[in-house]
């Protein structure tokens, strides 16, 4: 298993993403997986 910290810019950037992780019903790895699902359908190959 590969553990990793994340760092945020501030408290308010971190209440965000904690509130989004909550409303989505995730975990800190299920926000960052989909954020990448995301970046992957944004970005042309």
């Amino acid at each position: 298993m590969v553990a990793i910290r994340i760092e945020f810019d501030g408290d308010e950037q971190y209440e965000r993403l904690k509130k989004l992780k909550k409303h989505r019903g995730l975990r800190w790895k299920g926000l960052l997986l989909e954020g990448e699902k995301k970046v992957r359908e944004d970005t042309p190959e």
